[in-house]
């Protein structure tokens, strides 16, 4: 599988700047691709005002993801504000070339921001089939709580979307490895670049991790789009050889 990772600046709570800067960098990939991953709230930044940005699930950027997936006959995801009802949810959709889309709610919500406060947490965890691939998709925070993602399922890919700061990147750059490892998965994290409205500097460090913890690829403190491909044999074999993930411990997680 290829997948391509974008690693940009965010325009600050202005959906239509965003849209058009990910059009630009997405029209600039030559090479067919998989999915293509964005980062965490795309539209916006991490912003903590939901009712000034929030859109549906029938909106311009909904049709706009799905509108790119067709085009270039790949998945697209990243996270984005939408609304339903009287609430609001920071959602991660993953759009399909097909039109379907599969949504994922972030369970980890960051309270030292205000998240918690702001937006719903989701409660269910998301495993996609995707040609030929397992692949589960989580958010930022989410990367700190490994009982909520550990590989239950058999899940080939794990992907996290981010607006990670600086500040604590070192936690970023050592959790993914750690996710790819305990879990014997592939793993992509896909992080922001750039200051936000709060002064935050974002460096990026955007990476992909192999089933040992490997750093295939790391992209710093610049804006950068790379294509990697993940070789699902390796995977298996090294799954069969090693066999860790057959002596995991069992638990059922309560919501």
């Amino acid at each position: 599988m290829k997948i391509t990772l974008i690693q940009s600046n965010l325009t600050w709570e202005d959906a239509k700047a965003n849209r058009d800067n990910f059009t630009q960098k997405i029209n600039n990939i030559q090479e067919q691709t998989d999915l293509i991953i964005l980062p965490e709230m795309f539209t916006t930044g991490f912003t903590m005002n939901p009712a000034e940005v929030a859109e549906t699930m029938d909106g311009k950027t909904m049709q706009w993801l799905k509108q790119t997936a067709a085009t270039k006959d790949c998945a697209i995801t990243g996270s984005l504000v939408i609304k339903e009802g009287n609430k609001y949810y920071n959602r991660l959709v993953f759009v399909l070339p097909d039109g379907t889309i599969y949504q994922y709610d972030k369970r980890h919500l960051f309270s030292l921001a205000g998240e918690n406060e702001k937006y719903k947490a989701g409660v269910d965890k998301l495993i996609i089939n995707y040609r030929g691939w397992k692949i589960c998709p989580l958010i930022c925070y989410d990367l700190r709580f490994p009982v909520f993602a550990r590989n239950t399922e058999g899940y080939d890919l794990l992907l996290y979307v981010a607006n990670w700061p600086e500040s604590r990147i070192p936690a970023w750059d050592t959790l993914l490895p750690a996710r790819a490892t305990e879990n014997m998965c592939y793993v992509s994290g896909v992080n922001r670049t750039g200051q936000d409205h709060d002064e935050n500097e974002h460096p990026g460090h955007s990476q992909v991790v192999d089933y040992l913890g490997t750093v295939l690829y790391k992209a710093v403190n610049h804006e950068n789009v790379i294509t990697i491909t993940l070789d699902k044999d390796r995977l298996e074999k090294a799954r069969k050889k090693y066999g860790f993930l057959n002596d995991m411990d069992s638990f059922n997680l309560l919501t």
